[in-house]
């Protein structure tokens, strides 16, 4: 039997702009573990918990987080499913997966159904408050040698649907794809102005442009469908 939905404020910071979080782990001791972790930053505010990826879409509408951490094994829904009916939905909010294993092919799904990235529950606690800080931003947490490696290792170097997608790509203007290439190498708005020297305002416009035209939630898919065609 799961624990249930908490949407107490069990570690809000003294910011008002504090970034939002719901933990989702069925092993409470990892939920207190993140909460107190979490709870040290003023500028994150831990506003629910649950314990099951059931319990997401209740969670996520009462407790209104900005960034949910989601265990990606869980006995009942796992946070694979979870983050793909999650993700689906309008205004959803970034997820950041937690994993035991990094080279994971429920890691590699949960990226490729919109997921911003993926922490190892091992990681040290300033990582992971950053980690938050940073998807909060839209920016993606994965670097592009780790998502090639992970690739490499779930999918055994073959790029799947590698005519499909070049063919999404075919979509962008030139410029827009300069753009989908940047951002799957990883660069931030602020290299890619430097790189092909436009202003950061513009870059954003493209990085949007980008994101509706191949019907994608964040830069991550991006850099997973540039994989995929063949040119990262």
């Amino acid at each position: 039997m799961h624990d249930g939905v908490d949407c107490r404020s069990v570690g809000v910071g003294s910011g008002v702009s504090a970034v939002r979080v719901l933990i989702v782990d069925d092993d409470p001791l990892v939920r207190a573990g993140l909460s107190m972790i979490l709870s040290g930053d003023d500028e994150v505010s831990v506003v629910g918990q649950a314990a099951d990826g059931a319990e997401v879409p209740d969670a996520v509408a009462r407790c209104e987080p900005d960034v949910v951490l989601m265990d990606i094994r869980m006995p009942g829904v796992d946070g694979l499913a979870a983050t793909e009916t999650l993700r689906r939905r309008p205004g959803a909010p970034e997820v950041l997966v937690l994993t035991t294993f990094d080279a994971d092919e429920f890691v590699l799904r949960a990226l490729r159904a919109g997921a911003s990235g993926f922490l190892l529950k091992d990681t040290p606690p300033g990582q992971i408050r950053a980690a938050v800080l940073k998807v909060a931003k839209g920016e993606a947490m994965l670097s592009p040698s780790v998502t090639r490696q992970l690739i490499a290792h779930v999918a055994g170097g073959m790029p799947p649907e590698r005519g499909r997608s070049s063919e999404l790509l075919g979509l962008l203007s030139t410029r827009e794809r300069e753009v989908a290439l940047a951002v799957a190498r990883g660069r931030s708005n602020a290299e890619i102005s430097t790189e092909l020297h436009m202003s950061v305002a513009t870059v954003k416009a493209h990085v949007s442009r980008v994101l509706t035209k191949l019907d994608l939630n964040n830069r991550v898919q991006v850099a997973l469908l540039v994989h995929d065609a063949g040119l990262a």
